[in-house]
């Protein structure tokens, strides 16, 4: 796991922008997949994934700067983001379609999102005066994540 980790930290894009200097250029999407079995009971058998998932922030175009390649990324990390937004509107509505499919996140992420999951959300936030509106809509985000109620997991009798 340590080997795939410093391989994604390595691929990982950063650019400087007016805001940030070291601006991420795109989500990163870390998953395990596991397996656990009993040895005494060989039906009681369970499968798990684990997502970690780090968000590039939303960018302000204005307060960036980002012009050319930076603002076609800012543009694509402003747009699905939006589609997580509205993913987690819909699932909050217990709407009858959920479009998971407007982005490539969402649909990664479907089951965790509205499975049989658990899903915890930690936000980071600048506590610089300047950077108010972007934290503020950062847990204004965290928060709206929050209020999706998922399945109930299933109850393993053991």
């Amino acid at each position: 796991v340590q080997g795939v980790l410093q391989l994604a930290q390595q691929r990982r894009c950063v650019k400087a922008t007016k805001s940030n200097s070291e601006s991420s250029r795109s989500h990163l999407l870390f998953t395990v997949r596991f397996e656990l079995s009993s040895l005494t009971n060989e039906e009681m058998n369970r499968q798990g994934v684990l997502h970690i998932v780090d968000l590039a922030g939303s960018e302000r175009l204005d307060k960036s700067g980002s012009q050319g390649t930076l603002l076609t990324e800012a543009k694509h990390i402003n747009t699905s983001l939006s589609a997580l937004s509205h993913v987690i509107q819909k699932l909050q509505e217990k709407s009858e379609h959920i479009p998971y499919r407007d982005s490539k996140l969402t649909y990664l992420l479907r089951d965790s999102l509205g499975g049989d999951s658990k899903t915890l959300c930690i936000v980071c936030c600048s506590p610089h005066q300047a950077h108010f509106n972007e934290s503020l809509n950062s847990i204004r985000f965290a928060a709206n994540a929050s209020k999706v109620e998922l399945k109930q997991g299933n109850k393993v009798d053991v």
